[in-house]
């Protein structure tokens, strides 16, 4: 990311957060200038697009403010789960999510998926042909079982960005995040174990718990600084908890970075108590500001901490490559490994390990860095304009994943099918609960460049929106 855009996104977050008020002075460009070493036009053009926001606005000889009519949205409550471990449900619901084939006529804001339409990926594409066309046996043949030790290579020297300091020995290749993620469940656990997660979180991972007969304990999280270590301290003496499962940079569906001292405060807790961490890191890549926010396994001292990620949603889910640094747990998840999809295709690999060692990664990385920040700017403003009164909008700090909270009551499963005759989709927030929580929540993807038909269609949602909750407000009032 550019310095005027990194500058540009530290002042609107604090504008977000309240630091600066509707009506506020912003600091002087020459302030900030020497508070962060950038160049005066580097603030000025940083300026500029937060103008184009409608985050800021120009007063002759005094500088820039707050527009006073700004009306930023309310963050999401921070949820209140209920400290109890439960059995995960709504897997129908993931199911019709997951099951919904790519549609030309059919504009999917639900699913995870990034822009796989940038020119960066080029580059990827003609390596998949090379290999393809090379006739080479390494490409259809099995490979190892961790992986093969080019893509290895080259992922340890991708964590160092992380703050991660790992050989390839200590990585091993798995299909997609997915299975890194079920690999680590495995390894750790056994059913009827309990597992502490964030609230919301993602679905993959309360449906592995599901499938693996395990139970999952929601703790309570704050829309921008994750989960509350309080209310984890109480579970963690109260509950047999075997692993603690977050995705703490990026996180899916609140956007959030947990700050570094709650990090470290995390493992620390995790070695008091003597559980296991599976970090889940595959959006962390994407996050606006730089560097990249370090990870929970660069805290590790004793490998208690598992660390999974993918190119799924940097790259493309098509690939379906990603890793786990299991830590102490190595053995164990490569026999998880074997037991689910042995060894990973080996066409793939291979054509990522050369886009990587041939220095593709970080230009695509900042590009995408870079649109996704324009476009959240952008659905945020949208939905704070056409959305009901009262709507919360949750601002995230990296990826394509925007949270939206609408009133108590509210029925996002019946959103969802009151738009398809429109042709759209959206993710309705139980699905991001053990228990079915957050009815009342969407979870809308904006990666995507922003274009007139996405605009018309969160009008439309918001529209839907304003239907329905006057349709229940008239039911309530008949009875």
């Amino acid at each position: 990311m550019t310095l005027y855009l990194n500058l540009a996104e530290l002042l609107g977050t604090r504008i977000e957060q309240g630091l600066y008020r509707p009506g506020d002075r912003l600091p002087s460009i020459r302030s900030l200038s020497q508070e962060h070493g950038v160049s005066l036009s580097t603030v000025q053009q940083a300026y500029r697009h937060l103008e184009d926001m409608g985050l800021a606005a120009p007063r002759p000889k005094s500088g820039y403010f707050v527009p006073v009519a700004r009306q930023i949205p309310a963050l999401p409550q921070i949820s209140r789960a209920a400290q109890r471990p439960v059995e995960v449900s709504q897997w129908d619901h993931v199911l019709e999510l997951i099951s919904s084939s790519p549609q030309h006529d059919m504009l999917q804001l639900g699913r995870g998926r990034p822009d796989i339409s940038s020119p960066t990926l080029k580059p990827l594409l003609r390596n998949l042909s090379r290999q393809a066309r090379r006739q080479d046996p390494d490409v259809l043949t099995y490979g190892g079982i961790r992986g093969d030790i080019r893509l290895r290579e080259q992922i340890a020297r991708l964590m160092l960005d992380s703050g991660c300091q790992l050989e390839a020995q200590d990585l091993v290749v798995t299909t997609g995040c997915h299975e890194a993620l079920s690999a680590a469940v495995r390894a750790i656990c056994q059913p009827g174990d309990i597992v502490a997660v964030d609230s919301p979180s993602f679905h993959g991972v309360m449906q592995a718990l599901k499938g693996f007969g395990m139970k999952a304990l929601e703790l309570p999280t704050d829309p921008l600084t994750g989960i509350n270590l309080d209310a984890l301290e109480m579970a963690l003496e109260q509950w047999p908890i075997k692993a603690i499962q977050l995705t703490p940079n990026c996180n899916n569906p609140l956007g959030y970075i947990m700050p570094d001292a709650n990090k470290r405060a995390l493992v620390a807790l995790a070695q008091r108590f003597d559980v296991a961490i599976i970090e889940d890191d595959v959006y962390a890549d994407l996050a606006y500001s730089y560097p990249r926010p370090r990870s929970i396994k660069s805290y590790d001292e004793d490998g208690r901490v598992l660390f999974c990620s993918s190119f799924s949603k940097t790259l493309a889910p098509g690939l379906r490559v990603g890793w786990i640094a299991p830590g102490r747990y190595l053995e164990q998840v490569v026999h998880m490994k074997y037991l689910g999809t042995g060894s990973t295709a080996q066409l793939p690999q291979l054509a990522l390990a050369e886009y990587l060692k041939d220095g593709h990664y970080e230009p695509h990385l900042r590009r995408m860095r870079a649109q996704y920040l324009r476009s959240r700017d952008l659905m945020v403003d949208w939905v704070s304009r056409y959305f009901p009164a009262g709507t919360r909008v949750s601002r995230p700090q990296g990826s394509f994943m925007l949270w939206v909270e609408m009133p108590q009551g509210f029925d996002s499963q019946k959103l969802n099918r009151a738009l398809l005759p429109h042709k759209i989709q959206i993710a309705p927030g139980s699905i991001f609960s053990a228990a079915g929580k957050y009815r009342n929540c969407i979870r809308l993807n904006y990666a995507e460049p922003p274009s007139a038909t996405i605009e018309a269609a969160v009008k439309q949602i918001g529209a839907t929106i304003a239907e329905l909750i006057e349709e229940a407000d008239l039911q309530q009032t008949q009875a």
